[in-house]
């Protein structure tokens, strides 16, 4: 018997009509036996998410504020779904639980995780599924870190022992007993969690959109969909700015070799995007995967004579950066000059340090740092095998009257990346998607 483990997000699982939506899209496939909830999202523009309802709570419990009247809007907001699914379920014991247990100042991971547990407690009753509490089966160690070979065992040996069930997303449990939630990627992770435990066949990520887009619909209208991605190429692209799926929600599932399917809980008829450890398929006409890009990066620009020749001139550039806790970007250089992209932000109130350091590392010719880049990435298997793409990359950005500071290729040939000026951002972005795209 085939084995899904589907992942229900925060816009998925909004209200009643919402949770009705799931419960048929569950109950369409006998193979979707583990649920992976998030906390009930926005209703509409200008609603709250329960999850940052329960932030406000916590910040109140500790500026010594009484949450009485604000907690009850989280309550009235479990009870309206309760009520309106018809559910013979009174959840007031565990609501009154967790508001005592925040007055006592449980933290802060635990009251954001409440949104999840009590919205899996919720729909285990709606779809008539076991209930499993991620605090018993997903694990931290002692530095913070998640505990992957303790929580696979753990929880593998626990789904065995259930047919269906639900699993609340975003927390886990650190070896002192206090709940601890995941710094990034949320319930995707979990999902992918408990994906890689019960040796599922497909982990699918149900959300409010039909997959990836090929570019930014903000700016690029109606941009096309990706059908399939590779892992690899997620990576590069969720780095450089898509956000349909943390990265880090990725590794569990790419370590198993288990695919992703991104779904729409709204239009679930829709092929969406799979995500897969390997794509064989090569479409000429479709050559690049993606396009993404970010702001809001910077360029140390080293210079000196015969620096190819020094022994260690990387090095000690490179262990500047590190004495000072900043991670570069990319590294593109000639022989006689280094160019380091770094985020921006890492440099606030370090830069002259930064500069002074290097001088006296290496004694450099000259060294400057010059802000307002935007770093562009086009992805995808295809270019490869495809002749002339960077030249097709580069000519339509020079079409488009934008000029290029910084171009990087690797040595997979999966990704270009340029680098331009921030205010050319949008209008490099166009012209590389319309040149392959359009």
């Amino acid at each position: 018997m085939k084995v899904k483990v589907v992942k229900f997000g925060g816009s998925s699982l909004a209200d009643a009509e919402h949770f009705r939506q799931v419960a048929s899209i569950v109950k369409a496939d006998s193979a979707r036996r583990y649920v992976v909830p998030s906390a009930p999202g926005k209703r509409f523009k200008d609603d709250t998410k329960i999850t940052d309802m329960l932030y406000t709570c916590y910040e109140m419990v500790r500026k010594h504020e009484n949450i009485d009247e604000y907690y009850s809007k989280i309550c009235d907001r479990y009870n309206g779904i309760i009520k309106e699914l018809g559910l013979d379920f009174d959840i007031s014991g565990e609501l009154d639980y967790v508001k005592r247990s925040m007055q006592q100042h449980s933290g802060r991971d635990y009251a954001a995780s409440r949104g999840e547990y009590l919205n899996g407690l919720i729909l285990a009753k709606y779809l008539k599924y076991d209930f499993i509490d991620a605090e018993n089966v997903i694990f931290f160690k002692e530095n913070g870190t998640f505990d992957e070979e303790k929580t696979n065992e753990v929880l593998g040996r626990e789904l065995l022992q259930h047919k269906q069930a639900v699993i609340p997303g975003f927390y886990g449990v650190m070896p002192n007993g206090t709940i601890k939630t995941f710094s990034r990627g949320g319930s995707d992770i979990t999902g992918s969690i408990v994906a890689r435990a019960a040796e599922a066949d497909l982990y699918e990520n149900w959300t409010d959109v039909s997959g990836f887009m090929m570019a930014d619909p903000r700016i690029i209208e109606a941009p096309a969909s990706i059908e399939t991605i590779t892992y690899s190429e997620l990576r590069e692209l969720s780095y450089m700015g898509a956000t349909v799926l943390h990265e880090d929600a990725i590794f569990p599932v790419r370590y198993a070799g288990i695919p992703i399917n991104i779904k729409n809980t709204n239009s679930p008829a829709d092929r969406g995007t799979m995500i897969v450890a390997e794509a064989s398929d090569y479409d000429a006409e479709k050559v690049i995967t993606g396009i993404a890009g970010k702001k809001g990066f910077s360029v140390i620009s080293i210079e000196k004579d015969m620096m190819n020749s020094e022994i260690g001139f990387g090095r000690k550039v490179l262990e500047v950066l590190e004495d000072h806790e900043i991670s570069f970007e990319h590294l593109p250089s000639g022989i006689d000059t280094m160019s380091i992209v770094v985020n921006s932000s890492s440099l606030d109130g370090i830069r002259d340090k930064i500069i002074s350091s290097i001088n006296r590392a290496v004694r450099p010719d000259s060294i400057s740092i010059e802000d307002g880049l935007a770093l562009i990435a086009i992805v995808g298997r295809g270019m490869v095998k495809a002749r002339g793409t960077a030249a097709r990359v580069f000519d339509a950005i020079s079409n488009a009257y934008v000029n290029i500071r910084m171009i990087d290729q690797g040595s997979s040939e999966r990704s270009i990346i340029v680098g331009i000026e921030e205010h050319d951002f949008n209008k490099a972005l166009k012209a590389i998607y319309d040149e392959f795209v359009k």
